[in-house]
């Protein structure tokens, strides 16, 4: 019997490909998960709107399980949302980690431990190489967030091209900001039925990064 997977979901460039991967691995994927902060309604590190994520699951047709943090801390939302999914007949979890092992191995061990089948479709593959496969694969994201001590400015706001990549790399920034060089929000691409629809905001500067406040069309 083939297993059910929850894909753990941020809208960025790497769970969006991980999902794509798992597709094209015939892997039955019921679920997205996303884990957004309470205290602003946004993503962490990314800085968007829980209900921009809404609109990417909807416009993808994968049903989304969003719960939030504050009060409660990441850790016991995140083994909440396990005990969930378990309900739910769900036996596998998906992450769309590269190649940071501390990261993967908090996760490996919190859903290992519950019984879960743990996988992560972009594991090991060279940085480079997955920005630009998902930028071949028809993929268009915007960058919402860029931590000024390890990446430009200038990045945010931009649509993710060959061009940006080269660029930061160019700066010595990894390829697919694994160590939170940047971050993204997909809006197009393979899978999704209609872009989702929005308008850039204002562009903010806070505890060290810099980000763009995507709006919610008509908002």
């Amino acid at each position: 019997m083939a297993v059910a997977y929850a894909l753990f979901w941020s809208g960025g460039k790497d769970s969006t490909f991980a999902l794509h991967q798992a597709r094209e691995s015939r892997l039955d994927v019921r679920y997205l998960v996303n884990i957004y902060e309470g205290s602003t309604g946004r993503v962490r590190f990314h800085g968007v709107r829980a209900g921009l994520v809404a609109a990417q699951a909807a416009t993808l047709g994968i049903p989304l399980i969003q719960r939030h943090t504050h009060p409660d801390p990441f850790e016991s939302v995140f083994e909440q949302v396990l005990d969930e999914l378990r309900g739910r007949g769900v036996e596998g979890v998906l992450f769309g980690n590269v190649h940071l092992r501390d990261v993967r191995a908090w996760y490996e061990t919190r859903t290992m431990r519950r019984g879960f089948v743990h996988r992560e479709p972009l594991w090991g593959r060279p940085p480079g190489k997955v920005v630009r496969d998902f930028l071949a694969a028809g993929y268009r994201a915007v960058v919402t967030s860029v931590d000024l001590a390890r990446g430009q400015a200038w990045w945010v706001g931009r649509e993710l091209d060959r061009g940006l990549v080269e660029a930061v790399e160019a700066s010595g920034a990894d390829p697919c900001g694994e160590f939170g060089e940047y971050h993204t929000f997909v809006f197009d691409g393979p899978g999704f039925q209609h872009p989702v629809r929005f308008r850039p905001g204002e562009s903010v500067e806070r505890d060290g990064h810099r980000f763009v406040d995507l709006l919610e069309d008509g908002a």
